[in-house]
């Protein structure tokens, strides 16, 4: 047992020293890239797996269409990413292989579809791989109801809280089992200051601050008064705490849920909350998410990879609409708004307002084919 626990201690102050290095290197970070200077923006696509290459098929017709001026004059160049594959991760032993990270690097942005993880942690997810990689921090997720008044914006940290060490854990044998949860002063500085920073942009005046402080009184503790700080930079924003248990009662209490509008939430609360944000939408497959670093960027589905409907055989049946909005929020941030706001006015009509091709997920509905083509159409004649 002793032998045990000074091994534990060894592994612990590894992971310490490992992650004030992390800190370091967060603080000497360059200045976020300017894609509006940039004279060509690659971006990369990616198909995951499940449902994910039938998904992004036609996520890249609907963008080859759209972006054909910019792709003509070479400004914008898609470039399909290999590799990122259940069979090839297995295959590799690594979450992403080496030669997939080396093409993504190449990449300014990256629209990617689902990809499994699997099961007993004998690998690390691959999507928590690329945000540390990559140094993904902020995951933004939007959601809207404008019937009901609901129009949110959701900024999860996403690369500490109990994912960045998730893997790494300790376990006493026959005893017990420990993981570990990291908040630093630099990731949370910078998770904050986007949140604030977009609602200050887009006419914002409050953000929830949404952690287990009263419990988790070391990270959340650190993290809501973190936030606070940054949110002395704001005086016409109010910054609220909230704990994430009531939050999630009061996202479905129709009598005050319109009353919120920007979230800051560390990484598992972030990842939870959202699920059920995109409930309340009409269901994950009618969200996007965005994971956005000062170098790099991902866009993707935020729904998994649905095994069982390519067990069933009605893969072509998922609904692309998930990537698709992934994509109006990857052509914003690369400065593309006219194309951002087609693609947005083109999905609002397909699935909200004119509904002439409805996906259900099984074969009572269109395929993931026709509701491309739908969209497509709407696109040419807007």
């Amino acid at each position: 047992m002793n032998e045990q626990i000074e091994q534990a201690v060894a592994a612990f102050r590894t992971l310490l020293t490992e992650q004030i290095a992390r800190t370091d290197e967060m603080e000497k970070a360059p200045p976020p890239k300017d894609y509006k200077t940039a004279n060509k923006i690659r971006i990369g696509m990616i198909d995951g797996d499940g449902i994910g290459p039938i998904i992004m098929r036609e996520a890249r017709r609907v963008l080859a269409l759209l972006l054909a001026p910019q792709i003509k004059t070479g400004r914008v160049e898609m470039v399909d990413i290999e590799g990122l594959t259940i069979e090839n991760r297995l295959a590799t032993g690594k979450a992403i292989p080496a030669d997939t990270l080396a093409a993504i690097r190449t990449c300014d942005v990256l629209l990617k579809g689902p990809t499994t993880t699997p099961k007993g942690g004998s690998m690390e997810s691959a999507n928590v791989a690329m945000r540390r990689e990559l140094d993904l921090y902020a995951n933004v997720r939007p959601v809207s109801v404008p019937a009901e008044g609901i129009d949110w914006a959701f900024f999860r940290e996403n690369t500490e809280g109990e994912y960045v060490l998730g893997s790494r854990g300790i376990e006493i044998d026959g005893r017990l089992a420990m993981d570990f949860k990291v908040t630093t002063v630099a990731g949370t500085r910078r998770i904050a200051r986007a949140a604030f920073e977009y609602a200050r942009n887009n006419g914002k005046t409050n953000v929830a601050i949404v952690t287990k402080a009263n419990i988790m009184k070391k990270t959340d503790g650190s993290f809501s008064a973190i936030c606070h700080e940054i949110a002395k930079d704001y005086p016409e924003i109010t910054a609220e705490d909230w704990y994430i248990d009531i939050m999630t009662a009061n996202l479905v209490n129709e009598k005050i849920r319109s009353r919120f509008q920007v979230f800051l939430l560390p990484n598992l609360y972030g990842d939870i909350i959202t699920d059920e944000a995109a409930q309340i939408q009409g269901g994950v497959g009618t969200a996007g998410s965005a994971n956005i670093g000062d170098q790099y960027a991902m866009f993707e589905a935020i729904h998994g990879s649905a095994p069982r409907m390519i067990e069933e055989g009605i893969g072509e049946y998922a609904s692309p609409e998930s990537i698709l909005r992934a994509a109006v929020m990857m052509l914003s941030h690369i400065g593309l708004m006219e194309e951002s706001g087609q693609l947005a006015d083109a999905l609002h009509i397909c699935s909200e307002s004119e509904r002439r091709v409805v996906v259900t997920g099984d074969r009572d509905g269109a395929t993931c084919r026709a509701y491309a083509d739908y969209l497509m159409e709407t696109l040419a004649n807007a």
